[in-house]
């Protein structure tokens, strides 16, 4: 029997695969029992961490040295363990990068992941949308906070890329925690802002936007995008992290809606995780398409190219791609409402 052998082809990339999962539980564990929490102000010995958060001695110490070989932790010349300058400055309740709340986000998701397969055959998502939209008081607070954690590295970047100046109003579709309208309203003096999502999700926003100090600029709209109308005379609109919630179908819907809510030289600003045009790369998008499926009705990821062809299709020009800095896998598709279609033909 003839057989094929590949010699020149080296095999570890996929054994690699199959054992990735081990370093994100390890983590997301880490961060779910409060480890870097409790290492904050001192370090401490395998013994004092497992009497502090109820685990046991011997897997504690397997624990903790997995975390010390991926750069979680390290251990003291006393056999103390401290977290390093990364968990320090990310991974501590209080600190200004703070990404536990968005770890923790990834986290009820594992599960999800799990049932991939089963996702593939139902066609439908591995976890209710609405659980941590609304009706999951805990995992909505945890999604919410999560997706602020996340904002406020990408909303940093994000107002040294766009120009505001002069701008009035701005409408945020889907806003979310309000984290990019309190943070453009700071940069952009006389700009006022709207955020409109979930009555759920604008309840925990209202917080957020406080605590940024933006109440005064920021308020909020509970409703649905879909449904709720759009209110008018807006000189920007701004859709952030809601296309890869939504079909082809929806998105054009709100690209028109957008349109319609805006000025004449109204600015439309479409920011998300897109593809290149083909859909295969780069692969974090790919990925990222498949995490948004398991968990909402029409999560995937759309192209950019095709983003910009919507726009261009409801009376947008000046239309423009910008990719936000490595390592962030963001983009924003931005456009100026000069003309509608029929106005044009």
């Amino acid at each position: 029997m003839h057989q094929d052998h590949n010699p020149g082809i080296n095999p570890a990339p996929l054994i690699a695969l199959t054992t990735r999962y081990w370093e994100s539980q390890l983590f997301l564990t880490a961060n779910r029992i409060g480890l870097s929490h409790l290492l904050d102000k001192e370090a401490k010995s395998t013994a004092e961490i497992a009497a502090a958060l109820g685990l046991k001695p011997r897997p504690t110490r397997l624990l903790l040295k997995a975390c010390e070989a991926l750069g979680l932790l390290k251990e003291e010349p006393d056999e103390c363990f401290a977290n390093t300058s990364l968990t320090a400055a990310f991974m501590v309740p209080g600190k200004p990068a703070y990404l536990g709340d968005a770890v923790r986000y990834a986290d009820n998701l594992y599960t999800a992941w799990g049932n991939l397969e089963q996702a593939l055959r139902e066609g439908k998502p591995a976890i209710a949308a609405e659980s941590y939209l609304g009706r999951d008081e805990e995992k909505t607070r945890a999604f919410v906070y999560g997706m602020h954690n996340r904002a406020l590295g990408i909303g940093n970047t994000m107002v040294q890329m766009l120009n505001l100046k002069g701008r009035q109003q701005l409408l945020d579709v889907g806003g979310g925690p309000g984290t990019y309208s309190a943070l453009l309203t700071r940069q952009t003096p006389g700009l006022h802002a709207v955020v409109l999502d979930l009555p759920d999700v604008v309840a925990i926003a209202r917080e957020i936007i406080g605590s940024m100090g933006a109440a005064e600029q920021v308020t909020t709209l509970a409703g649905d995008y879909k449904q709720t109308p759009f209110p008018a005379d807006n000189d920007v609109v701004l859709i952030s992290g809601v296309f890869h919630r939504e079909t082809e179908a929806t998105c054009r819907e709100l690209i028109r809606r957008a349109a319609d809510a805006l000025q004449h030289n109204g600015l439309l600003v479409i920011s998300d995780i897109f593809t290149d045009a083909g859909g295969a790369e780069p692969a974090f998008a790919t990925l990222f398409g498949l995490n948004m499926m398991l968990s909402a009705p029409d999560g995937g990821v759309h192209a950019d190219a095709d983003v910009a062809e919507w726009m261009a299709s409801a009376g947008f020009d000046s239309i423009q791609t910008l990719l936000f800095p490595p390592p962030m896998p963001h983009r924003m598709v931005i456009g100026i409402l000069h003309s509608y279609p029929s106005e044009s033909s």
